[in-house]
């Protein structure tokens, strides 16, 4: 039983779900929107949200972790330059989902996850 267990695990190995995450977080940092499932969206939204609160700190110490979680040095800059500064006075909740129905393949929830 999976009594009071964090997360969904996609039927990935931990490697794999973290290098999902870590993309769809790059993609969103750098498109500001992008169209995914439901259940990716709910996932990467802490991602990104952590995210951001590490660029609000904006010492050393945060953009080290910041790249070691997004693995993406351009990405990093932009979210220390651009995106966090923007978020200096919100205390979080940096993300919004809006959903748009089944996918016409094979009925998956779609949502646009972008920030606000």
């Amino acid at each position: 039983m999976r009594h009071q267990k964090q997360g969904r695990k996609f039927n990935m190995s931990p490697a794999q779900r973290r290098l999902l995450l870590s993309g769809l977080a790059c993609q969103l940092l750098e498109h500001e929107k992008i169209k995914t499932g439901e259940a990716r969206a709910k996932e990467v939204r802490s991602v990104v949200e952590q995210a951001i609160t590490l660029g609000k700190r904006g010492d050393l110490h945060a953009r080290r972790q910041a790249v070691a979680m997004l693995r993406n040095k351009q990405i990093v800059y932009k979210l220390f330059k651009d995106v966090a500064p923007r978020y200096e006075d919100r205390p979080g909740g940096y993300t919004r989902i809006i959903k748009l129905g089944p996918r016409q393949g094979d009925g998956s929830e779609q949502v646009y996850i972008e920030l606000v």
